[in-house]
């Protein structure tokens, strides 16, 4: 009798991992790499790593670098430059939230040098890139926001830049983490329960809005 229930136990062992190997060859075959070392960097918020994926710095935006003769944004070249300092080369932990890519094909990514330093946070803590999170809530929110806040205390990198011309007043969207000129048809179109004012863009930043590309307040 115990014989039995011992065949029916191995029976139903295998039966259990013939059922997972169905349900994993299921799964998309394309699963990003949690550690890879980098090829190239891009610019102050994009990699590209050893077989070509491109990765997106999740949660921030740096300035565009110079292309093909056209001008890049304030700092961009110097963010660029920075990120190469800390990455090019190197092997790197890649971490993810639900979203895992952008709509260019990009991995978004949290990207973890072998000392635990936290890339995203190190370009946002000099001042060469800023909080711009489209996906809420964010796992190193916190992190990144201090780091932004330290950056704009101690006037780093763009803080230390004359400001855009100001406006009496900006409207930011709750939804999209945006924040707009008073007169931008995109931040017009957000919801009255969606709506936040700031008095100052420095406001807007502190709070972990991002700056309209459209506008640009």
């Amino acid at each position: 009798m115990m014989r039995g229930k011992g065949a029916l136990g191995r029976i139903a062992f295998v039966l259990t991992l013939f059922l997972l190997a169905g349900y994993e060859s299921a799964l998309p075959a394309y699963d990003p790499p949690a550690r890879a070392r980098v090829h190239s960097v891009s610019d102050g918020d994009t990699i590209v790593l050893e077989g070509g994926q491109r990765v997106r710095y999740l949660g921030i935006d740096a300035p565009e670098v110079t292309h093909e003769g056209t001008p890049g944004g304030p700092l961009g070249d110097e963010a660029a430059r920075y990120n190469r300092e800390l990455v090019s080369g190197r092997s790197v932990m890649l971490e993810f939230e639900r979203e895992r890519e952008d709509d260019y094909g990009r991995l978004l990514a949290y990207v973890f040098l072998e000392d635990g330093t936290l890339v995203n946070r190190e370009m946002v803590r000099r001042g060469l890139a800023y909080l711009c999170a489209k996906q809420r809530p964010l796992r190193y929110w916190d992190r990144l926001l201090d780091a932004q806040r330290q950056a704009m205390k101690e006037r780093r990198g763009l803080w230390s830049l004359p400001p855009p011309r100001p406006e009496a007043v900006y409207v930011a969207n709750k939804r999209s983490g945006v924040f707009h000129r008073p007169s931008c048809p995109l931040g017009r179109r957000a919801k009255p329960s969606n709506r936040v004012q700031f008095k100052e863009r420095t406001q807007a930043f502190s709070e972990g809005f991002c700056p309209c590309r459209q506008c640009q307040p």
